[in-house]
């Protein structure tokens, strides 16, 4: 599906396009917002939320059939990373402090195609698709979502909505983590050797049952209450972190080839001790300051104080022959479809940790409290 799927390019004319299928009806819908950053009490139901609208001709309206929230939007909904998220919006900060809101929440979404831009052929009304939305564009916590065609993709037929919305977030971090930046994919992983730190979450759980369905040997750590369900997704090793000091535990196993780890923390000052030296072996870790330092110090000082810090850690572990890593989510609807594939193949079959809450959306807007 990877290799016939055509690339869409974005066009930077104007094609702005009402939506047809509604517009003669309406131009507003139902969706949940935030119109500042806070605790729960800013999150609102409105009525009236604008309906998207196709401003360039490689984007698709999708109707929301399902939508997931992870803890990132948990995070964003208190102002993390807001720095970052409106220099992504905003690249030439032409617009007014605040004018991301009201601001739609939501990562993932499962639904249907429901109007295509001028560039889409990949694509066509009523196609059921799911994506991981970028954390800079309006989310999925509303009736209709607006994205790049390149970042949808056609959704597992094996799978309803409700379960395909827990999955894409959580999926294209693990794929971001693991392919893109560790290296490992299904042509090279058989035999290789991984440890996930923080096994059993979200992240975790989806990144044994890739790495296994490649052949490798999986290594994770978790509390003993969460052994069961890792080994029954495919991990090899399960070390108990409350049975010990977890380096000595690791350190008794061989040496691995790629680490993904999930806690951050003291754990970087021990664990690329525990990659094989001078084999090209990574250590990529998804706990990074980089939002937090663009928050705190402004984005060109987060940004350069983000820089002098992986700077430093990669060079000094180049010298000890490992690889040093950040790890991103990165929105990719091919990666979506690798991942469709996998799931349609039975390579996946535990979705209940991916994401924190899975929102089941109706046809009819009078589920979410709108109107017709």
């Amino acid at each position: 599906m990877l290799m016939c799927r055509k690339w869409l390019v974005c066009s930077l004319r104007g094609q702005y396009r009402s939506l047809s299928f509604s517009a003669s009806r309406r131009s507003v819908m139902p969706a949940w917002v935030i119109d500042k950053y806070g605790k729960n009490e800013v999150l609102r139901f409105t009525k009236n939320a604008a309906l998207p609208i196709i401003h360039y001709p490689n984007e698709v309206i999708v109707k929301v059939h399902a939508a997931g929230l992870n803890p990132i939007d948990i995070s964003m909904r208190g102002g993390y990373g807001a720095a970052t998220m409106s220099m992504k919006r905003d690249p030439l900060n032409m617009n007014q402090s605040g004018s991301e809101f009201p601001l739609i929440l939501g990562r993932d979404v499962s639904g249907e195609i429901m109007e295509c831009g001028l560039d889409v052929s990949y694509f066509k009304p009523g196609d059921q698709v799911w994506a991981a939305i970028p954390p800079w564009k309006q989310g999925s916590l509303a009736e209709f979502v607006v994205l790049s065609a390149n970042e949808v993709s056609h959704k597992p037929k094996s799978l309803r909505h409700v379960e395909a919305a827990s999955i894409p977030y959580v999926a294209a971090t693990v794929w971001s983590a693991i392919v893109n930046t560790g290296g490992l994919n299904k042509d090279n992983g058989s035999k290789k050797r991984v440890l996930i730190l923080g096994g059993s979450g979200g992240v975790g759980t989806l990144a044994i049952q890739m790495v296994n369905a490649w052949g490798a040997h999986v290594t994770v750590t978790c509390s003993q209450n969460a052994e069961r369900l890792v080994r029954d997704l495919g991990a090899g090793d399960v070390v108990d972190y409350t049975a010990g000091p977890v380096e000595k535990q690791l350190q008794t196993l061989q040496k691995f080839d790629l680490i993904l780890d999930n806690i951050g923390g003291e754990i970087e000052k021990w664990a690329l001790d525990l990659l094989k030296p001078w084999n090209g072996a990574k250590y990529v870790t998804l706990v990074t300051p980089f939002l937090h330092n663009t928050d705190r110090l402004g984005l060109a000082d987060g940004m350069m104080q983000s820089g002098v810090t992986i700077g430093c850690k990669v060079l000094k572990h180049l010298r000890k022959g490992v690889h040093y890593r950040w790890g991103f989510f990165a929105p990719s609807g091919p990666t979506l479809d690798e991942i469709s594939e996998m799931v349609d193949a039975g390579k996946f079959w535990h979705f209940g940790l991916f994401t924190l809450t899975v929102i089941y959306i109706s046809h009819n807007s009078r589920q979410m409290g709108g109107s017709e």
